[in-house]
C-alpha cells in the first residue's frame, strides 16, 4: 500500500497533520492485515477497504464541500459582521447626533422658558400700566366732564350777560336816538318833533283793531314833520344791529298809521345792518339810518 500517495491525496483537503495521521493509520492497518489474513481474505478485505476508502473519499469530498460552504458562510458572516459593525458605528453616530440635538433642544427649551417668563413679566407690567392708564383716563374723563359742565355754565352765563349787555346797549342806543332824533333826521325830516305814542291814540283808535293799536304803542319812537314838503309821521325801530324783525315791525306799525289815514314812513335806526337785511328794507320801502347817517339807497 502506497501511504505517501494517500498522504498526498488528502493533504490538501484534510491538512498536513490529518493526512499524515490517516496515511500512517491506513499503512499500519494494511501491514496488520497482511500479516494476519490469507490472500483471499486480504482480497476481500481489500475490496471492502477499497469500498470504505471510496466512501471515505466521498465523505471527505462532501466534508470538503461542506467546509467550503462553511467557509463561504463564514466569509459572508464576516462581511455581515463588518456591515453590522459599520451600521452600528453609523447608529452610534446618529445616537451621538441625537444626544447633541437633545442637548441643543433642552438648551433652546430653557431659553424659551426664560423668554416666556420674561414675556409674562412684561405682560404683567403692561397690564399694570394699562390699568394705570385706564384710571388716569377715568380721572381725565371726569375732569373733562367737570370742565365741560363748567364751560356750559360759563357759556350760559356769557349768553345771559350778552343778552343783558345787548339789552342795555340797545336801550341806551334807543334813548340816545330818541333824545337826538330831530338832530339825526334833520335833513330828512324837516321841523321834526318827537311824539309820545299815545298822542296818536285818538286818531288811530277808530280805524284799527285792539291788537294793532297795542302793537303800535310798543314802537320805539314816533316823530312828525315834513318829508319832501309833505306832512308825515316817521315810525322808528331802534336796534344795535338792524335785522329783518326790526324792518318788519317798523313797516307794520307805520302801516297802522296809514290805515288810520295818516301819512307814515317806516325807519330802522341801527349801528350795523347786513346786506341781506338792507335788501329786504329796500323791497319793503323802509328807510335805514345806520351809524350816524341815513342810507339813501334804502328808500
Amino acid at each position: 500500500m502506497n501511504t505517501y500517495r494517500i498522504y498526498e491525496e488528502f493533504r490538501s483537503s484534510l491538512g498536513e497533520p490529518a493526512a499524515k495521521s490517516l496515511a500512517q493509520t491506513l499503512g499500519t492497518m494494511f501491514e496488520e492485515l497482511r500479516d494476519t489474513v490469507t490472500k483471499e481474505d486480504f482480497r476481500s478485505l481489500r475490496t471492502s477497504l477499497d469500498g470504505d476508502i471510496a466512501r471515505l473519499d466521498k465523505a471527505l469530498c462532501n466534508l470538503a464541500e461542506a467546509q467550503a460552504r462553511t467557509e463561504g458562510k463564514v466569509s459572508e458572516l464576516a462581511v455581515g459582521q463588518q456591515q453590522l459593525a459599520e451600521a452600528q458605528a453609523r447608529t452610534e453616530g446618529k445616537v451621538s447626533e441625537l444626544a447633541v440635538g437633545q442637548q441643543q433642544l433642552a438648551e433652546a427649551q430653557a431659553r424659551t422658558e426664560a423668554r416666556v417668563s420674561e414675556l409674562a413679566e412684561a405682560q404683567a407690567r403692561t397690564e399694570g400700566k394699562v390699568s394705570e392708564l385706564a384710571q388716569a383716563q377715568a380721572r381725565t374723563e371726569g375732569a373733562v366732564s367737570e370742565l365741560a359742565e363748567a364751560q356750559k355754565n360759563m357759556t350760559l352765563a356769557l349768553q345771559r350777560l350778552t343778552i343783558r349787555t345787548d339789552t342795555v346797549v340797545g336801550r341806551t342806543f334807543e334813548l340816545q336816538f330818541r333824545d337826538r332824533l330831530t338832530a339825526y333826521l334833520g335833513r330828512f325830516l324837516r321841523r321834526g318833533k318827537l311824539l309820545s305814542n299815545d298822542q296818536l291814540l285818538e286818531a288811530i283808535e277808530p280805524h284799527v283793531t285792539e291788537q294793532e293799536m297795542e302793537d303800535f304803542l310798543r314802537a320805539d319812537a314816533v316823530a312828525s314833520g315834513f318829508v319832501d314838503g309833505r306832512p308825515t309821521h316817521v315810525v322808528v325801530e331802534v336796534s344795535s344791529t338792524g335785522d329783518v324783525e326790526d324792518i318788519v315791525r317798523a313797516e307794520r306799525r307805520a302801516a297802522t298809521l296809514r290805515k288810520a289815514g295818516l301819512e307814515a314812513i317806516a325807519l330802522v335806526a341801527c349801528d350795523a345792518i347786513s346786506p341781506e337785511s338792507m335788501a329786504i328794507a329796500r323791497m319793503s320801502n323802509v328807510r335805514v339810518w345806520c351809524n350816524g347817517c341815513l342810507v339813501e339807497s334804502a328808500a
